[in-house]
């Protein structure tokens, strides 16, 4: 098994996590979302697997390429 880090494409806030730790996500499945410059964007899965670690929490400043979380496959 491999862990798949997924990164902030974006410097912005995040504004909702749709997922938990544990759950099974699909290629393309919507993580969590962030907002940035009044802008919803969508975070999703690059990889099927299990979602092993969310780092980050509602309403926290994140920075381009910053780990937002890992997904197991």
């Amino acid at each position: 098994m491999s862990e798949i880090e997924i990164n902030s494409p974006v410097t912005g806030t995040v504004w909702k996590v749709e997922r938990a730790v544990g759950d099974q996500v699909r290629e393309g499945d919507v993580i969590m979302i962030l907002e940035s410059m009044k802008m919803e964007i969508p975070v999703e899965a690059e990889t099927s697997g299990t979602l092993e670690r969310i780092d980050v929490v509602p309403e926290d400043s994140v920075n381009e390429g910053q780990r937002l979380c890992v997904v197991k496959s």
